[in-house]
């Protein structure tokens, strides 16, 4: 069970800030949580209050006390949030450590059973932060009604830039010399990210298996693979690591096996059904970032929602070739989804229409678009090898400079790609005012609640 706690740009920039000061500081992070399916834990920063000044009746270097009016308000929000609240605060100054003290644990034993009426659960959670010369190092906990508890382990930043820190005196793991080169070009610190990395791909054909490959080649030691579908003799073409002699096999179990022999240490979880089944979506909760491969757009639909409810990084692909026989266009695209820029459905890269058809049985498909009721769904598009290998890599570049941070800011949110003009474009977009990604529509990191992704799912 692994517990990673999720921030975005603005409330990690905080901290670290505070984190910094030479007092003592204290506050109430709000956040939403998800759990999945194999047990891990997120905890969705969503905002952060802090402890007013008169609230304190001692601050010093390396003690504080606090009167209750300095965190109930935050409670309070919380309960009408339906957010986890977290209490958090600082060790400050050179050479500190966020290692809980003796006046830590009584304070945690005088708060915990208030925490856990406001906010309806059983769960009381601290988080301690101390300054470092990387920004900020941390303990937490999370602590179950039964006595039980767990650390958390990591810290997602999510922003322009991303950034994962592992809980203090966490052990480094080793780099094996096969990534020496790897090394020499991003250091250690990026190569250990890449293997601590929980990422999950959603299509296992040209673009997926592509993705999936140049992954595990870089070091990601973690990946969830999850496809419907069956390998037909025309993937053959473009599918990595599939022969003639596995057609009709799930892709999922053939890009598997592949990226098996390429590393015998892959965890690798497989998922051979649609992401539009909420039973599949949910599998995704414990990956720190997805990549879309998939050419469906009730699927895309799903990842747009998850990526602004679990605060999760969406990378979204899509390569069209146009021309019968003749090749006329090739086209291009590499859409990043972060908390703040625009979703799927507000840069108009999901119809909307057909994704209400993809979500019905093949029998209510036909049944609808003989009445008229529903768009006819495309037939078999032109895909070739070498523009869904070009298209992945864009994608992998966008992973890649997020966490080394080459390149100018603030960066580009989709990439758009015209081989046939010989062009590429990048853009900026906002969210549509009200929409769910709107951070004013309060759905940034609320977590996996019912309905999950607050969507109708079939057979719900």
């Amino acid at each position: 069970m692994i517990t990673t706690l999720v921030l975005t740009d603005p409330i990690f920039e905080e901290l670290e800030q505070i984190a910094r000061l030479p007092v003592e500081t204290a506050g109430v992070l709000l956040a939403g949580i998800a759990r999945a399916p194999n047990g891990d834990m997120r905890l969705l920063g969503r905002a952060m209050r802090w402890v007013a000044q008169d609230a304190y009746l001692a601050r010093e270097g390396d003690h504080l006390s606090i009167a209750s009016h300095g965190y109930v308000p935050a409670l309070a929000e919380a309960e009408s949030l339906g957010a986890i609240p977290i209490w958090f605060h600082t060790h400050p100054g050179v050479g500190s450590h966020p290692t809980p003290s003796i006046a830590d644990r009584q304070v945690d034993q005088d708060i915990a059973d208030l925490f856990r009426l406001r906010s309806g659960t059983d769960l009381y959670i601290t988080l301690i932060a101390s300054p470092s010369d990387g920004g900020v190092t941390f303990t937490g906990e999370v602590n179950f009604g039964e006595g039980g508890k767990v650390s958390i382990d990591r810290l997602w930043r999510v922003g322009d830039k991303w950034q994962l820190t592992n809980a203090f005196n966490s052990e480094a793991p080793q780099i094996p010399a096969i990534f020496d080169r790897s090394v020499r070009a991003f250091g250690r610190d990026v190569q250990q990210t890449l293997g601590a990395l929980r990422i999950g791909i959603v299509g296992c054909g040209g673009t997926g298996s592509a993705v999936a490959e140049q992954l595990v080649r870089l070091g990601v030691r973690h990946l969830s693979l999850i496809d419907a579908d069956t390998l037909t003799e025309s993937n053959v073409t473009r599918v990595y690591g599939s022969t003639p002699a596995e057609v009709s096999k799930p892709k999922t179990q053939i890009s598997r096996n592949h990226l098996m022999s390429i590393a015998p240490d892959l965890e690798c979880q497989t998922v051979a059904a649609m992401v539009t089944l909420e039973r599949t979506a949910r599998e995704l909760i414990s990956c720190d970032v997805v990549f879309g491969c998939t050419d469906d757009n009730a699927g895309r639909l799903v990842l747009s929602r998850l990526s602004t409810f679990l605060v999760t990084p969406v990378i979204d692909l899509g390569v069209l070739l146009g021309g019968d026989g003749a090749l006329a266009s090739i086209n291009g695209r590499v859409t990043t989804l972060l908390p703040g820029s625009a979703c799927l459905v507000c840069r108009d890269r999901i119809d909307l229409a057909r994704a209400q058809t993809e979500l019905r049985t093949p029998e209510e498909r036909i049944r609808l678009e003989n009445e008229g009721y529903a768009p006819v769904l495309g037939g078999i598009e032109p895909a070739v090898v070498t523009f869904t290998t070009s298209v992945a890599s864009a994608a992998i570049n966008e992973l890649l400079e997020r966490l080394i941070g080459f390149g100018p800011t603030p960066r580009p949110t989709e990439v758009l790609f015209r081989w046939h003009e010989r062009e590429i474009s990048t853009n900026i977009a906002k969210p549509r005012p009200g929409h769910y990604c709107d951070p004013e529509s309060h759905k940034t990191g609320k977590g996996d609640g019912n309905p999950f992704l607050e969507q109708a799912w079939p057979g719900a």
